[in-house]
């Protein structure tokens, strides 16, 4: 009862409305338990699930049949010290992050301190109620229980600075701050955080959710103490062999955010020249104790050919380290060893096969004989490209040729009308990303060498559905260009995005993605802005390219811009505040002195304030 009326005063209501929730808590708390045969344990989420449900103010049958459904579908089971839950967790932030798994770890600090109440709401303990309703949204939509993981997982790489700056401060303070991260959160941030929580999901071996589903989500688990056993001592994430052999068969796009498993052989010689999986890359485990020397050898020899295999967009390159030992106790220990020295050299998507090379004896996920002779089939062109990219690691000069007059290079874009800022944006001007159809062929080379090319940078197209797109950002005197690489056809890429600078009224980036910019285009109308479009990237050099793109955009509204002389009476002087806006723009002042004669007073015109206030979205404290 206590707690009831405590959690009702968070909702905010009138004291009359607040007596009607703790009637509908109790209510549905007492119904829940006797109808499961459970007991309620303070602290263990359910208060903070319903909160929100109330507040949608639901008939109070709808609201326990949410409930019912929410906790049932989408809180995991073993929510709790040392939980299962939690060494999933560890396992995925070691396959993303292993340098902040390993600082964490350092510090003793497990995910069940910091992140019990994450998983137990669903984040409704921590964010606040539009927070929450928003995230539900976006989450139930998904239909995947284990994206909370994901989400968990982007709320602590996105503070791995912040965190291992922290080396020195108390474990308590640490675990406190870690806690209290989703509080941060605004309801306009929930998006970007879902479509984070997207990209890792996919760049995430899926087996995982397979093997555990029945032991975090099912109400009637079969075999938990001994899949929690294992996760629980899995020196990383594990892979099962009917997903390593579905991805060597798969035909997936490179150009696509997927998992692609380099393969790491890490049985012994003989058992290796006895068979083996054919994209297999065969590491003796033994050398690291017999032969230190040797092993680092073949370990820069791996490397090499990962990242030829990778450069040549190959089926047997990946960036995801997969080690396959042969099942075997005794003898994977040393495979272990290996794995291990990876990992402690911070190395990232590094996972090991369930069951080893045979698999084990009777697991639904180990490798039958016709998927084995599928993965041949299909991997057995590729492996003389792979030994020949070991061997002959500078490649064929075969495949380069010079660019030709005959080259599609596209429309030159001197030609376009500019777009003045306070016409609407003309759509027939600007290539749509969506019509490949239309899309011209244009090659990187001869278009990065163009003169009118202020400056590019190398960045990743992003998608609303969260997938992402090699690109190279072009920026000249008068448009912004993209290029998306072709996949497949090496130093080609389509135009997919043609915007003159005029179009641009906004440029935004998160203040926890600063590497996250979207450019926003439209018109406006008063002191308000019409966005029409926008466009998203991901730039490594996000502050040098906002600053170029901003100082063009400046640089071509001050060539439309119509001047006049100043009147008789007016002297006039340029002078430059010393301070720059955030995006790295210096910010102009026109100050204009009466002659002597005329008086004394300084009259101080921003003539660019409306201008610079509509294009940026951070602008001086001096506007």
């Amino acid at each position: 009862m206590h707690w009831c009326i405590l959690s009702s005063a968070n909702l905010g209501n009138e004291d009359e409305d607040k007596v009607s929730v703790v009637s509908d808590l109790e209510s549905i708390l007492t119904f829940y338990c006797k109808s499961s045969g459970v007991q309620y344990e303070q602290g263990n989420g359910w208060i903070e699930i319903l909160l929100p449900l109330i507040s949608l103010k639901l008939p109070r049958s709808d609201t326990y049949n949410l409930f019912e459904a929410i906790k049932h579908r989408y809180i995991p089971r073993g929510c709790k010290k040392n939980g299962v839950v939690f060494h999933v967790f560890r396992l995925l932030l070691l396959y993303h992050d292993p340098e902040l798994c390993s600082f964490l770890d350092t510090m003793r600090i497990s995910p069940d301190l910091y992140c019990l109440s994450w998983f137990q709401s669903l984040f409704a303990a921590t964010c606040g109620l539009p927070v929450g309703l928003c995230m539900w949204d976006l989450y139930f939509q998904k239909a995947d229980p284990f994206f909370v993981f994901f989400l968990a997982l982007v709320m602590i790489v996105n503070a791995r600075e912040q965190i291992l700056s922290m080396k020195n401060d108390s474990k308590q303070t640490l675990v406190d701050t870690l806690s209290a991260m989703p509080c941060a959160l605004e309801a306009d941030d929930v998006t970007d955080f879902c479509s984070l929580a997207q990209y890792y999901d996919l760049k995430t071996p899926s087996s995982f959710k397979e093997t555990l589903v029945d032991t975090l989500f099912s109400a009637a688990p079969t075999g938990e103490d001994t899949r929690a056993a294992s996760i629980s001592q899995a020196l990383c994430l594990p892979v099962t062999a009917h997903e390593l052999v579905s991805n060597a068969a798969a035909d997936q796009d490179p150009a696509t955010e997927s998992v692609r498993f380099f393969l790491v052989d890490c049985r012994p010689a003989d058992q290796y020249n006895a068979g083996h999986l054919p994209t297999a890359f065969h590491l003796d485990c033994n050398l690291m104790l017999q032969e230190p020397a040797a092993f680092l050898t073949a370990v820069q020899g791996l490397l090499s050919a990962q990242r030829q295999a990778l450069a040549a967009r190959s089926a047997a390159g990946g960036e995801h380290l997969c080690f396959l030992g042969s099942g075997r106790v005794e003898e994977d220990q040393y495979t272990h060893m290996v794995v291990a020295s990876f990992l402690q050299k911070h190395t990232h998507f590094v996972s090991m096969v369930s069951g080893g090379y045979k698999g084990r004896e009777g697991e639904s996920g180990g490798p039958q004989p016709s998927e084995l002779a599928a993965m041949k089939l299909k991997s057995a062109e590729v492996k003389g490209k792979l030994f020949d990219y070991i061997v002959n690691p500078t490649g064929s000069s075969n495949t380069e040729r010079h660019v030709s007059s005959s080259d599609k290079l596209g429309k030159r874009y001197r030609s376009l009308a500019p777009l003045n800022v306070c016409r609407p944006v003309d759509s027939t001007s600007v290539a749509s990303p969506e019509e490949d159809e239309h899309q011209e062929v244009v090659s990187i080379s001869t278009w990065l060498g163009k003169p009118e090319v202020v400056m590019s940078f190398k960045c990743h197209e992003v998608k609303v559905n969260g997938y992402m797109y090699d690109s190279h950002l072009l920026v000249t005197d008068s448009h912004v260009y993209v290029l998306r690489d072709l996949p497949g056809k090496r130093g080609f890429a389509h135009i997919v995005v043609r915007r003159p600078l005029s179009a641009i009224v906004k440029i935004t980036s998160k203040k926890k993605h600063p590497e996250l910019i979207t450019f926003k285009y439209g018109v406006p109308e008063g002191e308000e802005l019409v966005i029409s479009d926008m466009d998203r990237f991901l730039i490594p050099e996000a502050s040098k390219a906002t600053g170029i793109i901003s100082q063009q955009i400046l640089k071509h509204l001050k060539s439309k811009e119509v001047t006049s002389s100043p009147p008789r009476f007016f002297r006039w002087k340029r002078t430059m505040i010393g301070a720059r806006n955030k995006l790295g723009v210096h910010v102009f002042v026109d100050n204009f002195e009466r002659k002597k004669g005329q008086g004394d007073s300084l009259f101080k015109m921003f003539r660019l304030k409306l201008v610079l206030k509509s294009v940026f979205s951070y602008t001086s404290p001096y506007l």
